[in-house]
């Protein structure tokens, strides 16, 4: 079984993470270090696409943003604009497809497919986008999000499943650009109780070793506090050019 290392961040600002996806990343691809699966939360934060029309799907005004305690940044991911916040469990794998599948198809269907799985776990039927659609749903009703990063094989973003997210963040934006009356659930919503994302994690961890085939190994807990902090200073480094990416 492939092992793949798991790295609890708790909360992380969403700057230092994608600075720490890169330099993560960049040793995956040297061979410095192995298969990677961050989990975590971020602070409430609208993150931009590479499509040209994700800053014209915010539709809050920036004073608007900034009174809901939110912020806006450039993501690195393929896709359009989304939300991240706390109560929504977010995983980024740094994984070498090389050593998987060398197919981006392949790797978005399963990162849907372990979506899919962690909302079965709680008795939620959950699909993959139809025509027009991105992300994982329930019925009209979409539930997390999918947006990636391929780089030479070594992929960086990745999922975002809302447990117990403010779904309110999402009237402030067009969700992933697809139409202005876009449904978003959590699954709080459909369980009708609290879901929390230590509750939704374990789940989703099964689902994942089980599709991707490998061996989830937990790392301690606090390892990464120094790469973090040292992303953290690296945020105004330029990200890496010729990427492929897959849609949020």
């Amino acid at each position: 079984m492939r092992p793949v290392a798991v790295h609890r961040l708790g909360r992380v600002g969403y700057a230092s993470s994608q600075a720490l996806q890169r330099s993560l990343a960049a040793q995956v691809r040297s061979g410095v270090r192995g298969d990677t699966l961050l989990l975590l939360e971020h602070p409430p934060v609208f993150t931009l696409g590479r499509v040209q029309q994700s800053a014209a799907n915010v539709l809050a005004s920036p004073e608007e943003i900034a009174a809901a305690g939110a912020s806006v940044h450039q993501s690195e991911r393929g896709g359009n604009v989304t939300f991240h916040g706390p109560g929504q469990l977010v995983a980024y794998p740094i994984l070498d497809l090389g050593r998987f599948r060398k197919s981006v198809h392949w790797y978005v269907e399963a990162l849907e497919d372990t979506l899919i799985g962690t909302a079965g776990a709680f008795g939620v039927s959950a699909r993959r986008g139809g025509d027009g659609e991105t992300g994982v749903w329930v019925t009209d009703r979409k539930i997390g999000a999918i947006g990636v990063s391929v780089s030479r094989w070594v992929t960086s973003h990745g999922v975002a499943l809302n447990a117990e997210t403010d779904l309110r963040f999402f009237d402030m934006i067009v969700p992933c650009g697809l139409h202005h009356n876009t449904r978003v659930t959590s699954l709080s919503r459909e369980v009708g109780r609290g879901v929390s994302v230590s509750e939704a994690a374990p789940p989703f961890l099964d689902a994942f070793a089980r599709i991707f085939e490998c061996e989830l190994v937990d790392a301690p807990e606090m390892s990464l506090e120094e790469e973090v902090c040292q992303a953290a200073e690296a945020v105004a480094a330029p990200a890496p050019a010729a990427a492929s990416s897959a849609p949020s």
